[in-house]
């Protein structure tokens, strides 16, 4: 099987995130040139200085993954130093507190109508859904074009097992992902005989900046309530490690998976196998 990405241009956005600058990582050593997406250039910056350490080639181009045009001109500066784009991986994407609930479900009358759903922010639901969603078709629009252009490609999306496993107090993030993964599989089908696969990876749960505030308590150390019952629903008894999404990302970016387009693969330690009982 080959999984080598040698002479592929790769685009990632949220590059600097703890799971995507692993993944950048495993696309670099596989062969292929890496262009950073994100808001915070220094963070890239500091991400693509750790790279060219290994005399990879690099391209920073800062960009809201929201905003067409700041991606148009990250693409133009993409194009100048790397060339045309092979490879797609929408990697931005979180969670905000204020788009959860406090409360896991409504079990009676005498509840805070302020830490249930009827009390949730919607701004910041439209914004989690903004940045899960929009942030992943509209990078696909952009960069997508080059690949429709010479008819080969690959856009990977992240997905997550809330997307089919709904999980409590995370409404937006659960909306958002499963879009993502609705959107995955109608892409597949859009762009197939352009030569482009579009699948998507979901992962189970590692912990990142976005949700250790729900797996840990204040001490950072011992699980909360929630992150002890998503110990107890993952078969492996474990969250993952970020190094765990390195091969099955390479995997679905190389032609390794060639005749894989439209699918969602998890990478999960068994959580979506396990029923609970």
């Amino acid at each position: 099987m080959n999984y080598q990405l040698d002479n592929k241009v790769c685009v990632i956005t949220g590059a600097a995130g703890v799971l995507c600058s692993q993944m950048v990582k495993a696309l670099a050593a596989a062969g292929a040139s890496v262009a950073l997406i994100g808001r915070t250039e220094s963070k890239l910056e500091a991400l693509a200085e750790e790279l060219r350490k290994d005399n990879h080639q690099v391209c920073i181009a800062p960009a809201d993954v929201c905003d067409r045009d700041a991606l148009l001109k990250a693409k133009d500066k993409i194009n100048s130093e790397l060339g045309s784009i092979d490879i797609l991986i929408n990697g931005a994407g979180g969670n905000h507190p204020d788009a959860t609930t406090a409360l896991e479900e409504i079990t009676g009358d005498d509840f805070e109508k302020s830490e249930s759903f009827f009390g949730i922010d919607a701004n910041a639901f439209q914004s989690v859904f903004g940045l899960n969603f929009i942030g992943s078709l509209l990078p696909s629009i952009v960069f997508g074009e080059d690949m429709s252009d010479k008819k080969d490609g690959v856009i990977l999306n992240i997905s997550s097992m809330s997307a089919y496993l709904p999980l409590t107090k995370v409404p937006a993030y659960s909306s958002a992902k499963a879009a993502v993964d609705n959107f995955t599989k109608w892409l597949a089908v859009h762009v197939a005989q352009r030569g482009i696969r579009v699948n998507a990876l979901a992962p189970g749960f590692f912990v990142t900046d976005q949700n250790r505030f729900l797996l840990y308590q204040e001490d950072g150390k011992t699980l909360s309530a929630r992150g002890e019952k998503i110990i107890q629903q993952t078969p492996m008894r474990r969250f993952g490690e970020a190094e765990e999404l390195r091969d099955a990302t390479v995997f679905l970016c190389s032609d390794a998976s060639k005749f894989m387009t439209g699918q969602i693969v998890g990478v999960d330690g068994g959580f979506s196998a396990f029923s609970g009982v």
